[in-house]
């Protein structure tokens, strides 16, 4: 029985946790009667997943999990470890550990939050690990995409802009860029609540051994207080940012 609306998906998971549940490598004549799968579509599958090399065939027509796994794991490794890290050295700064401070990725367009070290007052918006919210509005997503050219942005949403999710969002590409050009000067990027009304946030990216960004922080206030602490707050950020690349091997 399907469990999404990708009824070939749920038939690649299935394959896939079926070969690793096994201690043997798994024919595909087994692999659809052990399913209760059409032969057609799982030899359909297999081939898919031969092609990009998640699986591997033996010289016995023996299906085994392929090295392309090898790339997943190393990309959530390193997921992981820059969450290990924010965690870890957010603790040395004081000033930041007084306010909702995220750490997102960056997900097709969209900002996927990571963790979060929460404020002692409440700023009556969830940063829950998982929740996803478009970049052109978040402090984090800009920050992100600052590190690409416009021409990528775009395509990144087929060349048409986001609805706001506040009166206060920017609204079209040509916006957008002055808002790019400005973090590209600064490192510093500004949700004037675009996400929730009355809720600023700074933000910055962190880079990878690369040059990559892979990650965005982000500090949220509540409007009333965002302009005393602007400047403290986004050099402390910056900081931060930079102690996590030196850890990742970004070398500047």
């Amino acid at each position: 029985m399907s469990t999404s609306a990708v009824p070939a998906l749920d038939k690649t998971f299935q394959i896939l946790d079926l070969i690793t549940a096994s201690q043997q490598p798994l024919t595909a004549a087994y692999i659809a009667k052990e399913l209760k799968l059409p032969r057609s579509s799982t030899h359909n599958i297999l081939q898919s997943l031969l092609t990009k090399h998640v699986i591997y065939k033996d010289s016995e027509g023996r299906f085994h999990l392929g090295s392309y796994l090898l790339y997943w794991a190393g990309k959530y490794e390193q997921q992981q470890g820059v969450v290990q890290l924010f965690k870890d050295l957010i603790m040395q700064y004081p000033i930041l550990l007084q306010h909702t401070v995220t750490l997102s990725k960056m997900d097709l367009g969209e900002v996927v939050f990571l963790a979060c070290h929460e404020a002692p007052a409440p700023l009556g918006f969830t940063f829950r690990a998982g929740v996803r919210v478009p970049a052109v509005f978040s402090a984090t997503g800009k920050a992100m995409l600052s590190t690409l050219p416009m021409h990528n942005i775009k395509s990144l949403y087929e060349g048409i802009f986001p609805e706001p999710m506040t009166p206060n969002g920017v609204s079209n590409f040509e916006t957008l860029a002055d808002e790019i050009a400005a973090i590209q000067q600064s490192r510093i990027s500004l949700d004037d609540g675009q996400l929730r009304d009355g809720m600023y946030c700074l933000g910055t990216y962190i880079r990878n051994a690369s040059g990559n960004a892979v990650a965005g922080m982000a500090v949220s206030f509540l409007q009333a207080e965002y302009e005393s602490k602007r400047a403290e707050v986004s050099a402390v950020l910056i900081e931060l940012a930079k102690q996590i690349e030196q850890r990742l091997g970004f070398i500047d």
